[in-house]
């Protein structure tokens, strides 16, 4: 705990104060695959100038902070939020659907550092064959913000970037100051070096953004994918995000698969996302109706799937194919997980293309309650 406090600048009383707290947690596993970092931690929460998700490290080159990533705060109408916010030229970047993780490299190797601030095994091993250290060698103090992609994902699995989990920079990063590069900057960076790019879809004036981000929303909507990031050029201001119609629905889906968990907290925010976009997009009568079918599919479909599983198998779960290129890893991973605090259970790993692995999360709380209401119990 003392390294954290002088990483922080912090007595070390009130360092294990924030660990008693829980705003402190242990952020790896003591093992050779992490052997560059003797020990870390990471805030669970914001505390004082550092958001939560920070990473602080005592590595084999010293003590590293690794600044969380930032919230980004959510626009419901574009117009006239967009022009409110910004001015001059913004970038519209795709939003990808995936999970946010910071790729780092401590000593000799490179690491994958989550939104919550812990080091993934699974999502290292893959940053280690995709990613070489050629732009650590030359930018030590830099990190990479990725989406983590693919149908492989422990996380957000989206079959529709394709199989295997992949990478995609969305912004570049000083990691003790949290300062980013420009548009310009990161699209010259990630030429230089090989690095896949979040897509730049175009470049406007902020005073016709919302008219762009409304053209770019409908095209990645047919697509299946989630949205718009607006940024400054700059990157001066903060961007704002804003999510399609299919999007939204997908979320709600989800959510309402596994309702004694989730739905509450997905459902209300999502509706009134839907509800801003078919005012502000002028929906036609069949265009609000499409819309208004999309919505209760997604809740009443994903829900009747959870009551026809638990009536055939007992408990509605959670499944992923993972795959993994080392069974030290896998063995990694599970106790990832189990020290995250969620309840998985884990196949036989079986060899194809290294090992294919299936987890698969017991949805105890929806399980629990449909198995009730099928008995004759009372909501």
């Amino acid at each position: 705990m003392k390294f954290v406090a002088e990483a922080l600048g912090l007595s070390e009383s009130a360092a294990r104060k924030l660990e008693e707290r829980s705003i402190l947690r242990k952020a790896v596993i003591n093992h050779p695959f992490f052997q560059d970092i003797i020990n870390a931690y990471a805030l669970e929460k914001k505390f004082g100038g550092y958001e939560d998700g920070t990473f602080v490290a005592k590595t084999v080159n010293g003590l590293e902070v690794v600044r969380g990533y930032p919230k980004i705060r959510r626009a419901l109408t574009l117009y006239p939020t967009l022009k409110k916010h910004f001015s001059g030229e913004v970038a519209l970047e795709e939003k990808m659907n995936g999970y946010n993780v910071r790729i780092l490299q401590f000593g000799r190797r490179i690491y994958a550092v989550t939104r919550r601030g812990f080091v993934c095994p699974y999502t290292t091993e893959k940053a280690r064959i995709i990613f070489d250290t050629d732009f650590f060698r030359d930018n030590p103090e830099l990190m990479l913000c990725c989406e983590g992609v693919g149908e492989e994902s422990p996380f957000v699995p989206k079959p529709v970037y394709g199989k295997k989990i992949d990478f995609y920079v969305f912004d570049i990063r000083e990691k003790r100051t949290n300062k980013p590069l420009s548009i310009e900057d990161k699209s010259k960076t990630a030429e230089e070096y090989g690095l896949k790019l979040a897509p730049v879809l175009q470049i406007v004036d902020a005073e016709h953004a919302h008219e762009a981000v409304a053209d770019e929303i409908k095209k990645l909507g047919k697509k299946g994918r989630e949205g718009v990031v607006v940024k400054d050029v700059n990157m001066k201001q903060p961007p704002v995000k804003y999510t399609t119609s299919q999007s939204n629905c997908a979320d709600l889906s989800y959510a309402f698969r596994y309702f004694n968990e989730y739905a509450k907290d997905f459902m209300i925010s999502r509706i009134v996302r839907e509800a801003f976009q078919s005012l502000e997009f002028g929906d036609d009568s069949e265009a609000f109706k499409n819309r208004c079918l999309r919505l209760g599919e997604s809740i009443l479909r994903s829900m009747v799937e959870s009551i026809e599983d638990v009536k055939r198998r007992g408990r509605v779960a959670e499944k992923m194919r993972l795959r993994f290129y080392n069974l030290d890893v896998f063995e990694l991973f599970r106790e990832h997980i189990r020290r995250m605090g969620v309840d998985a259970r884990f196949s036989e790993p079986v060899e194809e293309d290294g090992y294919v692995v299936f987890m698969e999360r017991p949805m105890m709380s929806t399980s629990d309650k449909i198995a009730s209401l099928l008995k004759g119990g009372f909501w």
